[in-house]
């Protein structure tokens, strides 16, 4: 059984994140903060606190945001001293936690979902039989150790987090002219739709291509599932992206509430 600490975790982290113009415009959209850190932070410690320590950023959009971020992520966490005369610097102490690998992988700035994870894999899978993906803009508490152990045991190539997320918009139950039923947030019953958080056996690198029109949701999983080789992991606990400006909105106040549910809990 693979060990999550032996499982690279691939993040696309480089599109233009269109639909969030108010804060992608200077940003790539993994970039954009949830209280103090940007939703990329908060994704890889969902994993770290499962076990994953292997990252591999599929850059793209403004990389050298991503770049400049995790370059001076030990300085700009922690007291150092600065020799201006050689631009040497001392770091005193390392005031954080994150015990991570973190490769930064630049994919093309206009390479599809596909292209990038065929890229990056290429140069970074290394020996390892089987590998992580997910988006840099989506947050769960799912178990994604008990995921990779799923898969592993169902023996397909790959496994998608299925998830059960309320409606965007309240449903109205009517007879005739009357509402008999009002929901504001209706559950999709059994309705699961993609919630990222992949795994895969290094044989789905056989349905990717690096070509930069390469699209992960067409061809290469559409092939996986028609060859009956895509399991489900169904997650019905806390799933939210963020696609727009209200998204990040409701992530902002379940971070500020002290009890966002994706963040590891005490002890965690």
């Amino acid at each position: 059984m693979p060990k999550p600490s032996d499982t690279p975790v691939f993040i696309l982290c480089g599109g233009l994140g269109t639909r969030l113009k108010e804060e992608t415009e200077f940003r790539p959209k993994p970039m954009v903060p949830v209280g103090n850190h940007p939703i990329l932070w908060h994704i890889m410690r969902s994993y770290a606190q499962h076990g994953f320590r292997k990252f591999v950023l599929c850059l793209g959009f403004k990389a050298e945001v991503v770049k400049s971020y995790f370059l001076n992520y030990a300085s700009m966490n922690s007291d150092f001293t600065v020799e201006l005369a050689t631009n040497n610097t001392t770091v005193h102490s390392i005031d954080h936690a994150e015990d991570w690998t973190v490769t930064l992988a630049d994919t093309g700035e206009a390479t599809m979902t596909g292209g990038r994870v065929a890229r990056a894999a290429q140069r970074y899978l290394g020996n390892a039989q089987h590998f992580a993906v997910t988006y840099g803009d989506g947050l769960t508490d799912a178990d994604l150790a008990s995921e990779l152990n799923f898969h592993v045991e169902h023996n397909r190539i790959g496994t998608v987090l299925g998830v059960n997320p309320p409606s965007r918009f309240g449903e109205l139950k009517t007879d005739n002219a009357l509402v008999t039923e009002f929901d504001e947030k209706p559950e999709f019953e059994d309705a699961w739709i993609n919630g990222g958080y992949f795994f895969f056996k290094r044989d789905f690198l056989k349905y990717l291509s690096t070509d930069e029109s390469c699209i992960l949701e067409r061809s290469p999983l559409v092939n996986l599932a028609r060859d009956k080789q895509l399991s489900i992991y169904k997650h019905p606990g806390f799933w939210h992206c963020m696609d727009t400006q209200r998204d990040r909105d409701n992530l902002q106040k379940l971070w500020h509430s002290g009890d966002a549910p994706w963040a590891p809990k005490h002890g965690a």
